[in-house]
C-alpha cells in the first residue's frame, strides 16, 4: 500500500491531524516514525514524506514522489548532487519560521543599538556603569539592507519600516517588489547598495551563488558605523574577512545566528568581541513550529492529491 511517512516525533502530530491526513488520502497507509529501521522496512512503499527522512533512505526510495521538509534551507543538495538529480518533488518549510526569525533579527538590532551586551556584562559584575553608555542610538531613521526578501526578509522589512527605518532589498529578481521595501537591487548591484545601509541583514538561502558572497570587498564597502546580521548560513560570509573587519573597525558590529564552521570553535576571536552577539543557530526555534509545519504539509497534501500547484516547490538544481 502507498505509504505517507511522517518523520516526526509522535507527540508532534495530533489525532485530529492524523484523521485529516487519512481523510485526504484514504488509499494510503500513514506511518509516524523516526526509527531508521522502521522507515527502511517500509521503503519500497513510501510515496510521500513529511520531514525527518535520512539522506541514505531518500536516495534508495524507489517510489518516492514528494518530500516535504520542515526547514527552509535545502543546502544539503549541494552536498548530495545525486539527490538533486533524483525524480521527486521537493518542497520546503519556507515561511513557517518568518515570525521567530524576524523577531530575532530585530532583537539583534535593538540590543546592539542600545548596547545591551555591555549592560549585561556590567550587571554580572554588579557595576553601575551609567557613564559607559555613550554610543547608544535610535533605529528610527536608519537604513536596513535585506539580502534576500523572501518570507523572513519580507516580515523583517515590515517590522523595520513600522519602527521608522528605511528598507532596501537585494533579490535575484529585483522586479518583484515588496510594499515595505523602498528600492530593490539585483545581486550584481550589491556593492552599490552596501554603502547606503546602517544594517546589512542576510536572509538569503545558501546556494552556489551565495556562498562567500560577503568578503573583504563587500565589508569594506559598508559604512564603518554599520552592523551585519546573518541568520541564513554561515558560509555566505567569508569568516576570516568578517573577523578582520570587526577587529580593524571596517564595520561596527555583528549579530550572528550562524557561523562557518558550526559549532563555532572555542578559539574563535568572535567569542570575545563586545560588539558581536552570537546565538547557536536558534533563531527559528518556536513552540509553534510543529503546528505551522503540519499546516503547510496538510495544505500541500491536498494540492498534491488533487494535482494542483504546490507551495514552496524547490528548484533542486538552483537550490531554493
Amino acid at each position: 500500500m502507498p505509504t505517507i511517512l511522517l518523520g516526526i516525533p509522535p507527540d508532534e502530530v495530533t489525532a485530529a491531524q492524523l484523521a485529516e491526513i487519512r481523510a485526504l488520502a484514504p488509499g494510503h497507509r500513514v506511518l509516524v516514525s523516526r526509527d531508521h529501521a522502521e522507515m527502511e522496512a517500509a521503503l519500497d512503499d513510501i510515496e510521500i514524506v513529511f520531514d525527518g527522512f535520512p539522506r541514505d533512505l531518500l536516495a534508495r526510495a524507489p517510489k518516492l514522489r514528494w518530500y516535504q521538509q520542515g526547514s527552509a534551507g535545502v543546502d544539503w543538495l549541494l552536498r548530495h548532487p545525486e539527490l538533486a538529480a533524483k525524480d521527486f518533488i521537493l518542497t520546503n518549510g519556507s515561511g513557517i519560521h518568518a515570525v521567530p526569525i524576524s523577531e530575532q533579527i530585530m532583537a539583534y538590532c535593538f540590543a546592539l543599538a542600545r548596547e545591551l551586551p555591555s549592560a549585561v556584562h556590567a550587571q554580572r559584575e554588579r557595576r553601575w556603569a551609567r557613564g559607559e553608555f555613550n554610543h547608544v542610538f535610535e533605529l528610527a531613521g536608519q537604513t536596513m539592507l535585506l539580502i534576500g526578501v523572501g518570507a523572513i526578509g519580507g516580515r523583517t522589512a515590515e517590522i523595520a519600516k513600522g519602527i521608522g527605518m528605511r528598507v532596501l532589498g537585494v533579490r535575484r529578481n529585483p522586479e518583484v517588489a515588496h510594499p515595505a521595501v523602498e528600492a530593490m537591487y539585483a545581486p550584481g548591484r550589491l556593492l552599490e547598495a552596501l554603502p547606503l545601509a546602517d544594517w546589512v541583514v542576510i536572509t538569503a538561502p545558501y546556494t552556489s551563488e551565495t556562498k562567500g558572497m560577503i568578503g573583504e570587498r563587500e565589508l569594506r564597502a559598508m559604512k564603518p558605523t554599520a552592523y551585519i546580521v546573518n541568520i541564513g548560513r554561515g558560509a555566505t560570509i567569508q569568516q576570516a574577512a568578517l573577523v578582520r573587519a570587526l577587529q580593524e573597525g571596517w564595520i561596527r558590529g555583528a549579530g550572528l545566528d550562524v557561523t562557518d564552521p558550526e559549532p563555532l570553535p572555542a578559539d574563535s576571536p568572535l567569542w570575545d568581541m563586545p560588539n558581536v552577539i552570537i546565538t547557536p543557530h536558534t533563531s527559528g526555534r518556536t513552540p509553534r513550529r510543529p503546528e505551522r509545519a503540519m499546516a503547510l504539509f496538510l495544505d500541500n497534501l491536498g494540492r498534491y492529491l488533487r494535482g494542483e500547484p504546490m507551495r514552496n516547490v524547490v528548484d533542486k538544481k538552483l537550490g531554493y
